[in-house]
């Protein structure tokens, strides 16, 4: 998961740019993007001692399915935004998610698809096709049988 965070603009609206569409945000963002205390966002979250994921209240800031009470909350930016316009009546409301920095993950995904691009253009520039295994299979010589 990636870490994000919300830029703020002018008074309770938060900036423009939603970078990654399903990227989830936390406590600490929330609070930036509502410019709220921390209390009052907990006070806003659909939460409930008994039920972990409580069903949707349109009254409530609702957060993630979560598969653990020690979970953290997270919250969609939408949900954030509607919460935002619907219950605080915040008028220009819109969420940025910022990407997060390249991770050595990210890093070694990236190498990795290079590397898989050089080889790919070297089997162009070879005029290598790729074959069918089955066709392989019936050309070689079976002088060996199966176990």
């Amino acid at each position: 998961m990636s870490d994000s965070g919300l830029g703020a603009s002018s008074g309770m609206a938060a900036g423009a740019d939603v970078g990654e569409p399903d990227a989830l945000i936390g406590i600490d963002e929330v609070q930036k993007a509502l410019n709220r205390s921390r209390a009052s966002v907990y006070r806003y979250t659909n939460t409930d001692p008994r039920n972990l994921n409580p069903p949707f209240n349109p009254r409530k800031l609702n957060p993630e399915y979560r598969s653990d009470q020690k979970d953290p909350l997270l919250f969609h930016p939408n949900e954030v935004a509607r919460f935002a316009r619907d219950v605080l009546r915040i008028k220009e409301v819109t969420v940025e998610v910022l990407n997060s920095p390249s991770t050595a993950t990210q890093q070694l995904l990236s190498a990795i698809l290079e590397e898989l691009r050089a080889i790919r253009s070297q089997l162009d520039q070879g005029g290598v096709k790729p074959t069918e295994l089955s066709t392989r299979r019936d050309t070689q010589d079976q002088s060996r049988p199966a176990a």
